[in-house]
């Protein structure tokens, strides 16, 4: 996924053009100058000068971004924001580890064990804390177009809901 690199607010008419045709972009601020509101996923800015280093590390962060966007998939970062759909919802460190599980089988079951240790890797919680903590991360995940489901017996998975599903139940099981 290639990125471009905009100067701003010295190609602000170019910056125009890349952000209709959905470029991915991320913008060189200059100077004193404030920087623009980001339009969507696909944007990121630094103010240069800039380390290499920090340079590099947006570059990558973007480009994994609207990659991951372009896929259909969706993608949670370090810092527990969950993106999806354009969409994007910050999840608390119990629900951002059972997210991480169910993302890395995206589509696929995970079984209440293995959540369980992912979600609380240094001990084991009550017996209900997974169905809590599940439970309020469907609410969540519906605000971005994501479906937790239950499949008896074996665990949970992780899929998109369709517009039709999430206008009649946002919060499916």
């Amino acid at each position: 996924m290639d990125v471009e690199l905009v100067r701003f607010p010295a190609e602000s008419e170019r910056l125009a053009g890349l952000r209709a045709s959905a470029v991915p972009r991320l913008l060189l601020v200059e100077g004193d100058v404030d920087p623009p509101a980001l339009a969507d996923d696909a944007e990121d800015w630094i103010r240069v000068p800039a380390d290499p280093r920090d340079l590099q590390a947006r570059l990558s962060g973007l480009a994994q971004r609207t990659a991951a966007a372009q896929a259909g998939e969706p993608v949670l970062d370090g810092d527990g924001v969950l993106r999806n759909a354009g969409r994007w919802v910050s999840l608390p460190p119990v629900e951002a580890r059972l997210a991480r599980a169910l993302l890395d089988r995206y589509g696929a079951v995970v079984s209440r064990t293995t959540l369980v240790a992912r979600g609380w890797p240094d001990d084991a919680p009550g017996r209900n804390a997974l169905d809590v903590h599940v439970l309020r991360l469907r609410r969540r995940l519906a605000t971005v177009g994501l479906a937790i489901r239950t499949v008896r017996s074996r665990g949970y998975l992780m899929e998109p809901v369709s517009e039709r599903r999430a206008a009649a139940d946002p919060v499916v099981s």
